[in-house]
């Protein structure tokens, strides 16, 4: 699994003019999914996202997590996380799960991110065109790719 995190002051996601996703301070996460992603993928990336210490403390340095914050959270799938593009220009998708292993992965992944926040997290819908809106806060953004654990 491969994400893209941003700390966003707001965030929101539209489908066909219908805003179905909207939070203030917290995360949006761009999910990735490929067919060898596992449970313990899942698992490891919630707790390290939820973990992660990128917001300001009282003193301003980067030093709560998401947790401590009690952020809010939109996920959304993100298949072109994967694309190749080493040969040509346009990339290939190759890489990238199929909806039937992807989506309970996805919805798994959502699942333990709950969990391990002890709040529901917003969504995107799997295989829509979505309109993401954001205001990234820093700016903020980091790539974690559950496959290079270093």
């Amino acid at each position: 699994m491969k994400v893209v995190i941003q700390r966003v002051t707001k965030a929101s996601v539209t489908i066909d003019g219908e805003k179905v996703a909207s939070i203030k301070n917290g995360l949006l996460i761009l999910l990735g999914i490929v067919n060898e992603d596992t449970q313990e993928d899942i698992k490891w990336l919630s707790n390290k996202i939820i973990n992660l210490r990128i917001f300001g403390d009282e003193n301003g340095v980067m030093n709560t997590s998401l947790k401590d914050t009690n952020g809010d959270v939109i996920v959304v799938s993100q298949f072109t996380l994967h694309a190749a593009t080493k040969k040509g220009n346009r990339p290939s998708y190759i890489k990238a799960a199929k909806p039937d292993v992807a989506i309970p992965l996805y919805q798994d992944f959502v699942t333990q991110l709950e969990l391990d926040l002890g709040k529901s997290v917003q969504t995107g819908q799997f295989g829509a065109d979505m309109k993401v809106e954001l205001l990234n806060d820093g700016p903020v953004t980091i790539i974690i790719d559950s496959k290079n654990k270093e």
